[in-house]
C-alpha cells in the first residue's frame, strides 16, 4: 500500500475519516455542499502520523502506562502525557514527508497565513465530539513554522485533557490517530457559532447563533460574551446583544493578539438580522447534508460567510421516529419503571413486544406517546392527575408544555377516556381470596410456559415466543388484576387525603401499610436476612464469601464446614428470586441466578448488621406499628362530629389497603419471571449460533432486535458490522440524560417543584414514606458496591425491586427518580423507612459520607454541616 502523506480538502469526504480525521473529513464534505464556502487547504494524513510514531519506539511503553491510569489520577496523567508530547515534538520530520507538505503549501501560496488544526480519528463523531480536546494554531506563516506546528498538532493528541477524555470514554490511545488540517487563514469582521438545534432546550426547530467581532477563538475560549440570536421559521425570534469589550485578531508577525474594541462599537450587533437569517439558512443546508443537528463555526468576510468547522451536537437527546409531520409528546417509560439507563436492542424489543401500549425508542430508552390523551379535554385532567400521583415533575413538565398553547392541539371530546383520577371507588370486594386467586393463575401460566418452551428450538422457538407474548399480555391485562392494583392505590390515596382533612395528619397511610401481607418484593428483602441466618453460624463459610469473585462459588461451598447448608439457603433464595436484577426490564441484564456473586455483599452486610431472627422480628414490629396506628387513628376519629361514620369508612379503607397493596408488586414479579424463561431459551439459541461460527459470542444477540435474531436463527447469517455499530451506539447512550417529557421537535421538559415550604438550601423531592431520619449518606450507583453501616441513608438514581434486599439495612432513602406508587416508595413504606424520591441530581449534590436529614413526611432533604 502506497502511503499518502497529503490530500487536498477537495479529495476527501466523510468516508476518509480514518485517513484525515473527523475534522478533515467534515471539512472535505462541507466543501462539496452547494453554496457553502470553505477556506482552501489540505490534510496531512494519519499515514504521516504513523510514520512519526514509528520513529520513536519508546512511546509504546508510555502508551501502555497511560492506558492503565485511572482517569482521576491527574498527576500521573500530567506527567506521562507531557513526556509523550515532548518525545513527539522532538522527532525530526523525515525529508520526504516534509517535502510533501511544502509542495502542497507551494500550490496554495507558501507565504500566505494558515490555520494549522488537529484532526483526530476519534473526533467529531456522531457519538463523541471530542470538541476542544486537541490544538489549533492560527495565523501561522512560512513553511518552517507550518512544519513545526504540524508537529505540535501531532503531539496534542496527548494533551492532558485529551488523554483524560479518552480514558473516561473508553477510547484506546493506540487506535486514535492524528491528522492535521492546514487551511488558508480567514481574517473575519465577525465570527461565531451556529447551532442548528437549540443546545439548551433541544428544540430542533430553533437555531441559535453566537456572534462576536474578530476571530471566533474569542467566543470559543470564553474571552467575551457573544451576541445571541434565536431563529425559528426564517425569523429572528429573540436576540441579546452583549457588550463585546475585546476581540482576537491576527498579529502582523504571526499568531494572534487580544485587542480592545472601540467603546462606541462594543454594543453594536456583530451581525444584522438579515445576515443571521442567511447564516441559519446555510446551517440548515449543512444539517440536511449530514442528517443531524450541527454545531458550525463560521467567519464573516466582506458580507460573505465562510464555514471553518461543522460537527454533530452530541448532547441532544435523539427523537423517537415518527412517520408523520404531526406534533407528538413523549413520556419516559424509564421514569415509570425505575430504570433510566439505556437498554440494549434485544431488551427494548422484548419490552415493546410485551408492553400494553405502543412504545417508541430513542437513545436506548423507551417512550409512550401521550399526545392524544393530552389533546382531549375529557382525558387530559385524569391523565395529568395520574401523572402527578406517579411523578409530580412529569405533571409539571406536561403543564408547562400545555400552558404554552402552541404545541398540543385540542381535539373534540369523545376520544379515549383517561385513567381514573383516584377516589374511593370500590369495583371489587375487599377479599384476600381475590389476590390469592390472581397469584395462583399467574404461577400456573408461568409453569405452563416453562413446560411448553422446553421442546422449542430454531425458528419454531420464535413462533412460540410470539404466542407466549400474547399470553403474557393477557395475564397483564386481566381486568381483575388491574382492579386489585387500583384498589390498593386508590385506598392509599383516599386514606392520605381524608386523614389529612379530618385529623391534619400527612401521609398517614405510610404507617398503616407497614408489613402489609403478600408483597413479594418486601418478602425478598426479608428472605435474604434468613439466608444470612443460615450462613452466620459458619465462620469458615463467612470467611470464604469475603473473597468470592468467581460465579461458580456455590459449587465450592460444600467443601467447607457448614457449606452445604449455606449453598442450599442461597439456592433456595435464587429459585424464588434469582430472575431479578438491577435494571430488570432489560432482558439482557445479568440475573442473580446468572451472577450470584451480586448477592454476596448484601448477605455479608446482613450477617454484620443483624442478629438471628431479624426478618421475623422486623415484619412483626411493622405489623404491630400499623395496628397501633390504626387504633390511634380510629379513636381520634370517633371523637369528631360524625366520628363513628368516619371511623367505619377509614376502617374499611385500612382493611382494603392491607388486602390489596401488597399485590401491587406481583405483576412485575410475574413479568420478570417470564423474562427469565424467554432469556434462557434465546441464550440456548445463541450458544448454537456460536458453535456454528455464526456469532463471535453469545451476548452479541443482545444487539439485535427480536425479529433480527429470528432472521439470524433462520438463515444462519449475521451482519457483524450492524452489531458493532449497535455496541458503539449503546456505549454512547450512557452519556445522555433521559428526559421525563420529550417533544417531536426535540424539546426537553424537566418539570419543577413549585413549593415555598422548603427551607433554603434544602433539596426538594416527593414525600413517599413518612418520618424524619438523620444519618450518613451512602451514594451508591451499583448494588454490588454497597458497603453499609447501621443508620446509613441510601442515595441512588433509582431503585427497582432488585434493590429491596438493601432496604432492610438502611435508615432512609433518597432517589432521583420515583413516584408515590413506584416500587422503592412501596417498599420504603412497608419497611417504615423515611423516603424522599424525585430529588433532581441527588447523587451529584449529595457527597458520599455527608450527613443528611431526610424529611419523608414533607418531601425534602437537608445537607448537614
Amino acid at each position: 500500500m502506497i502511503e499518502q502523506y497529503v490530500l487536498g480538502l477537495q479529495e476527501v469526504d466523510e468516508t476518509r475519516a480514518a485517513v484525515v480525521g473527523g475534522k478533515g473529513a467534515h471539512l472535505g464534505e462541507l466543501s462539496r455542499i452547494e453554496d457553502i464556502r470553505v477556506p482552501a487547504g489540505f490534510c496531512v494524513t494519519t499515514d504521516a502520523f504513523r510514520r512519526i510514531m514509528a520513529e520513536a519506539p519508546s512511546i509504546d511503553d508510555r502508551l501502555d502506562q497511560l492506558s492503565r491510569l485511572n482517569p482521576d489520577d491527574r498527576e500521573a496523567i500530567r506527567t506521562l502525557s507531557a513526556e509523550v508530547r515532548q518525545t513527539i515534538e522532538g522527532i525530526a520530520i523525515p525529508d520526504d514527508l516534509a517535502a510533501a507538505i511544502t509542495r502542497a503549501l507551494a500550490q496554495l501560496g507558501e507565504h500566505a497565513a494558515y490555520a494549522v488544526r488537529s484532526s483526530a480519528t476519534a473526533e467529531d463523531l456522531p457519538t463523541a465530539s471530542f470538541a476542544g480536546q486537541q490544538d489549533t494554531y492560527l495565523n501561522v506563516v512560512g513553511p518552517a513554522a507550518i512544519l513545526q506546528h504540524v508537529g505540535r498538532c501531532w503531539a496534542s493528541l496527548f494533551t492532558e485533557r485529551a488523554v483524560t477524555y479518552r480514558l473516561r470514554n473508553g477510547f484506546d490511545h493506540r487506535k486514535v490517530r492524528m491528522a492535521v488540517v492546514v487551511q488558508q487563514m480567514v481574517f473575519p469582521h465577525a465570527a461565531g457559532i451556529v447551532f442548528t438545534a437549540d443546545p439548551v432546550t433541544g428544540n430542533r426547530k430553533v437555531a441559535t447563533v453566537d456572534a462576536g467581532f474578530g476571530l471566533g477563538e474569542a467566543l470559543v475560549s470564553g474571552l467575551v460574551n457573544p451576541d445571541v440570536y434565536k431563529v425559528r421559521d426564517g425569523e429572528v425570534v429573540t436576540k441579546a446583544i452583549a457588550a463585546k469589550k475585546r476581540a482576537i485578531h491576527a498579529s502582523p508577525d504571526g499568531g494572534t493578539q487580544v485587542l480592545p474594541i472601540d467603546p462606541q462599537r462594543q454594543e453594536q450587533p456583530a451581525l444584522t438580522d438579515a445576515q443571521v437569517v442567511r447564516l441559519v439558512r446555510l446551517g440548515r443546508r449543512i444539517e440536511a447534508h449530514f442528517g443531524r443537528p450541527q454545531d458550525i463555526e463560521w467567519c464573516l468576510v466582506d458580507d460573505d460567510f465562510q464555514i471553518v468547522q461543522s460537527r454533530p451536537i452530541t448532547t441532544l437527546f435523539p427523537i423517537p421516529a415518527a412517520h408523520d409531520r404531526e406534533n407528538h409528546v413523549y413520556l419516559s417509560v424509564g421514569h415509570q419503571q425505575m430504570m433510566t439507563d439505556p437498554m440494549k436492542p434485544l431488551g427494548l424489543s422484548f419490552w415493546q413486544l410485551t408492553a400494553m401500549a405502543p412504545m417508541h425508542e430513542a437513545g436506548g430508552r423507551l417512550f409512550v406517546d401521550a399526545t392524544r390523551l393530552l389533546a382531549s379535554p375529557a382525558s387530559r385532567a385524569g391523565f395529568l392527575e395520574m401523572a402527578g400521583r406517579s411523578d409530580p415533575l412529569t405533571r409539571d413538565a406536561l403543564e408547562t408544555l400545555l400552558d404554552r398553547g402552541d404545541f398540543v392541539p385540542t381535539l373534540p371530546d369523545g376520544g379515549p377516556g383517561g385513567p381514573p383520577a383516584g377516589g374511593a371507588s370500590a369495583p371489587i370486594e375487599t377479599d384476600p381470596a381475590i389476590v390469592a386467586g390472581l397469584i395462583e393463575r399467574s404461577q400456573a401460566s408461568i409453569a405452563a410456559l416453562r413446560r411448553d418452551i422446553r421442546t422449542k428450538t430454531g425458528p419454531a422457538l420464535f413462533d412460540f415466543l410470539l404466542e407466549a407474548f400474547q399470553e403474557h399480555k393477557r395475564v397483564l391485562s386481566d381486568p381483575l388484576s388491574m382492579q386489585a392494583i387500583m384498589a390498593g392505590m386508590e385506598a392509599t390515596w383516599w386514606l392520605n387525603d381524608k386523614l389529612q382533612e379530618w385529623l391534619g395528619e400527612k401521609n398517614a397511610a405510610d404507617t398503616l401499610t407497614l408489613s402489609a401481607p403478600g408483597n413479594v418484593t418486601s418478602e425478598m428483602g426479608l428472605a435474604l436476612l434468613d439466608v444470612a441466618d443460615a450462613i452466620r453460624p459458619h465462620p469458615e463459610v463467612v470467611a470464604f464469601l469475603q473473597d468470592v469473585e468467581d460465579e461458580g462459588f456455590l459449587d465450592e461451598l460444600p467443601k467447607l464446614a457448614g457449606g452445604t447448608e449455606a449453598r442450599d439457603a442461597i439456592e433456595a433464595y435464587l429459585d424464588r428470586y434469582g430472575m431479578r436484577c438491577v435494571g430488570e426490564i432489560d432482558i439482557t441484564r445479568p440475573r442473580w441466578s446468572e451472577r450470584p456473586t451480586t448477592l454476596v455483599p448484601l448477605i455479608l452486610d446482613n450477617i454484620k448488621l443483624f442478629e438471628p431472627g431479624a426478618a421475623e422480628r422486623r415484619f412483626e414490629h411493622g405489623r404491630q406499628e400499623a395496628k397501633k396506628k390504626e387504633q390511634d387513628v380510629l379513636s381520634r376519629l370517633r371523637a369528631l362530629p360524625d366520628g363513628e361514620q368516619k371511623a367505619d369508612e377509614v376502617k374499611r379503607m385500612i382493611d382494603r389497603v392491607r388486602t390489596f397493596i401488597g399485590y401491587r408488586e406481583y405483576p412485575k414479579y410475574g413479568i420478570i419471571s417470564r423474562y427469565f424463561v424467554y432469556k434462557q431459551a434465546v441464550l440456548e439459541e445463541a450458544e448454537r449460533l456460536v458453535q456454528a461460527d455464526v456469532l463471535s459470542e453469545k451476548e452479541d444477540i443482545y444487539y439485535l432486535t427480536f425479529q433480527e435474531l429470528h432472521d439470524v436463527v433462520r438463515t444462519n447469517q449475521v451482519d457483524h458490522q450492524l452489531i458493532q455499530r449497535r455496541k458503539d451506539a449503546f456505549r454512547s447512550y450512557h452519556a445522555l440524560t433521559t428526559p421525563r417529557v420529550l417533544t417531536s421537535d426535540g424539546e426537553v421538559f424537566t418539570g419543577a417543584y413549585r413549593r415555598d415550604d422548603v427551607p433554603a438550601g434544602a433539596l426538594t423531592g416527593l414525600p413517599v414514606s413518612a418520618g424524619t431520619v438523620e444519618g450518613r449518606a451512602r451514594v451508591i450507583l451499583d448494588v454490588a458496591q454497597a458497603d453499609l453501616e447501621a443508620g446509613d441513608i441510601l442515595v441512588t438514581p433509582y431503585t427497582d425491586p432488585s434493590w429491596s434486599p438493601l432496604f432492610v439495612a438502611i435508615a432512609g432513602l433518597v432517589t432521583e427518580v420515583g413516584g408515590l406508587m413506584t416500587h422503592g416508595a412501596v417498599i420504603a413504606r412497608e419497611y417504615g423507612l423515611p423516603a424522599v424520591v424525585g430529588v433532581e441530581q441527588a447523587t451529584r449534590l449529595i457527597r458520599d459520607g455527608q450527613r443528611i436529614r431526610v424529611h419523608g413526611t414533607d418531601g425534602y432533604v437537608e445537607i448537614l454541616p
